[in-house]
């Protein structure tokens, strides 16, 4: 089975050793549990869901099954409308279903020091869109790392290796019944 993680530097595994990377661990961490699957790293650092949009083609190849969609951070870091990233995102699960490739979406929360109005309009987009399009959720893809200091590398934004084992901890049950949706798709 064949996934893609699409995403930007929490993706890409930046500043990270190759083996610490989300998808890398990831994969690891399926096989380890009896999973034949191979997850790509279509992360890039930097990334906004436009950008995401922009590569979509080209990142997620023909022959994927299902694709874990981490896009936003940026977005919420520099600013960005949320109506922007939220039409990007809603762009990216539609044109992904329309290929018949299941989805993963992971959440991000925005900073609060945004404000309440920025807080409330980024923060409803990932539920959101996941209930419209019949996707998957994991509300917030640093749960169990963004407070930790000890799992950040030295810019405070960015997981360590450790905290993107935590990641892959947390997350590991959504990707698991991503995977059993691709089974029943196509059984045998």
């Amino acid at each position: 089975m064949k996934l893609v993680a699409l995403g930007d530097s929490l993706t890409a595994g930046y500043q990270l050793k190759g083996a610490e990377a989300f998808p890398v661990q990831l994969e690891r961490a399926l096989k380890a549990k009896g999973h034949a699957v191979e997850v790509a790293n279509a992360g890039v650092s930097g990334d906004t869901a436009t950008g995401g949009l922009a590569r979509l083609d080209w990142s997620v190849p023909d022959g994927t099954d299902a694709v874990i969609v981490e896009l936003g951070a940026n977005d919420m870091l520099r600013g960005v409308d949320p109506k922007v990233t939220r039409e990007a995102l809603g762009q990216i699960v539609r044109r992904l279903k329309e290929r018949k490739i299941e989805v993963l979406l992971c959440g991000m929360l925005a900073a609060r020091n945004l404000g309440p109005d920025f807080g409330r309009a980024f923060d409803a987009i990932y539920p959101d869109l996941a209930k419209a399009n019949d996707v998957l959720l994991y509300p917030f893809f640093l749960e169990g790392v963004v407070a930790d200091p000890k799992l950040h590398i030295g810019d405070g934004l960015h997981p360590t290796g450790e905290g993107i084992a935590r990641i892959v901890a947390g997350i590991l049950p959504k990707v698991e019944e991503l995977i059993a949706r691709v089974r029943a798709k196509s059984p045998g």
